[in-house]
């Protein structure tokens, strides 16, 4: 059973930044070190008046206070959202950040509508993630609260039955399950059935996570040894792009020929090394 440290270090680094984002934000809160409804809350009235533009992101943040439906949004995130970057979205963090940038402005698109604003927008982001992981892994068994087991596909309108049950205002969800279907519609659905496929991740997000993480295996970016960790390796660069021409290679064949010992056996290079030259010495 790994600890508490190795589970964290374990996280990528997408679902991991956010969810500690969400649970610094609300802690924060908690010790009244801000009043997060005048300071982060989504408001374009202060957005476009006062610049307050930071509101656009920050918003996205707070996932309320600390309660039982506070700790099952971060469930959420540390289960479904690790579950598809570390399975879906494998080796492609430029990609799964690009989908959570993608929700984030679909739901500040819809929230110009009065009737589908919220002050806070990271409910329905946490939900997008839950209708994407069941479109991914549809017949994957769930267990809801440990009364009844469903398909993976039946997820997001199981916990939608819940809120209502509970009382729960349901628009956070259905908007979170909207911009969630618009994804997967331009990302699979659309090309799947003969579209073409236009969806792709900026550059400048790949170059992102490039500095941070290091390049990713579809990012048409150029590797930087030094990006993500520190000193990867100066031989990479120094030898990853040497090319010889012919002249070259056979004038280096000929050099190691001549300094080969004429009578050692197997033709053995000299001076192989100076603890062997300094051994017989003695």
């Amino acid at each position: 059973m790994s600890t508490p440290s190795e589970y964290y270090r374990s996280l990528p680094p997408v679902s991991k930044t956010y969810g500690v984002a969400c649970l610094t934000a609300t802690a924060a809160f908690y010790l009244q070190v801000y009043d997060p409804w005048t300071s982060i809350a989504l408001d374009y009235g202060h957005v476009f008046k006062r610049l307050q533009v930071w509101r656009l992101i920050t918003n996205f943040f707070f996932l309320g206070t600390f309660s039982f439906r506070f700790a099952l949004r971060l469930i959420i995130i540390a289960k479904y959202g690790v579950s598809l970057e570390k399975g879906t979205f494998d080796k492609r963090t430029a990609d799964y950040l690009w989908m959570l940038i993608f929700g984030a402005l679909s739901l500040l698109v819809m929230a110009v509508v009065p009737a589908f604003s919220t002050p806070f927008m990271g409910p329905s982001l946490v939900f997008m993630l839950v209708y994407i992981w069941g479109r991914e892994y549809p017949n994957a068994r769930i267990n809801v609260y440990g009364v009844v087991t469903l398909k993976g596909f039946y997820l997001p309108w199981a916990m939608l039955a819940l809120d209502l049950i509970f009382g729960a205002p349901l628009m956070p969800d259905i908007l979170g399950m909207v911009a969630g279907h618009l994804y997967y519609f331009l990302t699979v659905l659309h090309p799947l059935a003969g579209g073409k496929y236009i969806f792709k991740t900026p550059l400048w997000v790949h170059k992102f996570v490039a500095y941070w993480e290091g390049t990713q295996i579809n990012a048409p970016v150029q590797r930087d040894p030094y990006a993500g960790v520190a000193f990867r390796g100066r031989s990479y660069r120094l030898n990853g792009n040497q090319t010889r021409t012919p002249e070259q290679a056979q004038t280096r064949r000929e050099t190691e020929t001549e300094t080969q010992q004429p009578n050692s056996p197997e033709g053995e290079i000299a001076f192989r090394g100076r603890s062997y030259c300094l051994g017989d010495a003695h």
